[in-house]
């Protein structure tokens, strides 16, 4: 964990809740970065994600507005398919929308998904999908990389052929990914 994000634990009201130390990894690693805006989140809804998981923490920047993208409709699909598989909406549907807009916004950067959200590998992605959407999880039988199976499960909701995620491309893994693409 970066300074960063242990700077926001420091001011968490709950630091130990696992949404707590993954929203403090997920904005701390976007802070170590100086790029606030990657998290897919405008500068109201990333102020009330603070208060509410970090009272009293303050962030130097605010994120702008992110620009605009020929790739929102898969951004726009992803966070809804997101939110309609999230376990803990109910309970917390601010918490749930800024993660769903942060892995949407995540699946526009040319990486693995892992290293788009600031975590440590694929086991931090996948906890955090089992513990938000575990039928999402439950569904991914062929252990697929989970940028490449969400693109899928949005092509799926979509009834269109799967397809990579934006970012998919400029991987160096997409050879590996989509061989047929090559």
């Amino acid at each position: 964990m970066n300074a960063s994000a242990r700077a926001l634990l420091a001011h968490a009201a709950h630091p130990d809740a696992p949404d707590s130390v993954l929203f403090a990894r997920l904005i701390g690693a976007r802070i170590e970065s100086r790029d606030l805006l990657l998290l897919g989140l405008d500068a109201g809804a990333l102020a009330r994600l603070i208060e509410r998981h970090f009272p009293g923490a303050k962030v130097d920047r605010a994120p702008g507005a992110m620009r605009w993208s020929p790739h929102w409709p898969f951004v726009r699909d992803l966070r809804g398919l997101l939110m309609w598989h999230d376990r803990t909406a109910a309970r917390h549907r601010e918490d749930a929308a800024c993660l769903a807009t942060i892995i949407a916004a995540a699946s526009l950067r040319p990486d693995h998904l892992w290293r788009d959200l600031g975590l440590a590998g694929r086991d931090d992605v996948t906890d955090m999908l089992g513990r938000h959407y575990p039928d999402l999880v439950a569904r991914n039988v062929a252990n697929l990389r989970w940028k490449k199976f969400l693109a899928q499960e949005v092509a799926h909701a979509r009834g269109v052929a799967p397809t990579c995620a934006p970012g998919c491309p400029g991987c160096e893994d997409y050879a590996f990914c989509y061989p047929d693409n090559r």
